[in-house]
């Protein structure tokens, strides 16, 4: 008996693809609506040659912008030790929203400058004579013997590096300006370290120098920054900054005995 050929299927060809698509390429363009009527021309991403997305706005503009003036406000004593403040109370001094204002004393809270308060706010911490010396020994036993196994070993050039820093800090001193001194004191202190090549160091003592800057509450509770005249604060400042000029100049000259007695002092009277 014989039989008809069966009919064999041929697959069909494959649809045309769209102009600038590969074959197979899927039409969904990252970053195109997913109900986009056919034919929209569609946005291929950079590996088509295209040049890179305009940048966003930074979220965190505002926040950062909150976080130095409530550091500031901190540092000068206007946010009072053992008060409490409300994030939409410090908003609207800010002239901002609420959001950027609790993220920032989150942070700050991260830092020990103020401690969360469930449906009041934030209370800014209270500090001792006592909590201050604590942390200068511990800042001590950490950067001194930095210091002094690098005065032994770069050369002078490197500490020439140093001076814009060390001028910042008088400067900021001379003017009486607290905000300014701690932001260039730690930055002096951060940048001798980070000659240690230690990533993890500089970032444990740069935690320590923040909360060793925050003002000290006297045993019988009155905030001692804030309410100090400008001529005292001016004084301590200058004579911090004193030392690290003359600290510097050591380093400069080689003079190891000179180094050791000032970088001793600069934590024992921190």
């Amino acid at each position: 008996m014989e039989y008809a050929p069966r009919a064999v299927r041929r697959p069909a060809a494959p649809a045309a693809a769209a102009p600038g698509l590969r074959p197979g390429h899927d039409e969904r363009v990252r970053g195109a609506h997913p109900h986009a009527e056919p034919g929209t021309e569609a946005v291929p991403d950079r590996a088509e040659g295209l040049p890179r997305p305009r940048r966003l706005p930074e979220r965190h503009t505002v926040r950062d912008q909150v976080l130095r003036a409530l550091r500031g406000a901190l540092l000068t004593g206007e946010l009072r030790p053992g008060a409490v403040y409300s994030a939409p109370a410090l908003a609207e001094r800010f002239g901002v929203s609420a959001t950027p204002v609790r993220e920032a004393m989150q942070l700050l809270a991260r830092e020990g400058a103020v401690e969360a308060m469930p449906n009041k706010g934030f209370r800014v911490a209270e500090r001792s004579s006592r909590d201050l010396a604590d942390l200068a020994e511990v800042r001590a036993l950490l950067e001194v013997p930095v210091v002094l196994r690098l005065a032994r070993t770069l050369p002078a050039s490197r500490w020439e590096q140093l001076r814009p820093l060390a001028e910042a800090t008088v400067a900021a001193a001379a003017l009486g300006d607290r905000a300014a001194y701690a932001e260039a004191d730690r930055a002096f202190h951060r940048a001798l370290l980070e000659l240690s090549g230690n990533r993890q160091l500089v970032a444990v003592a740069d935690e320590l120098h923040r909360r060793s800057q925050w003002p000290v509450t006297e045993d019988h509770g009155h905030a001692r920054p804030g309410a100090a005249p400008v001529r005292g604060i001016s004084a301590r400042l200058i004579a911090d900054a004193t030392q690290h000029a003359a600290l510097l100049e050591a380093l400069v000259s080689g003079d190891l005995t000179t180094v050791e007695a000032l970088v001793r002092a600069h934590f024992s009277g921190a």
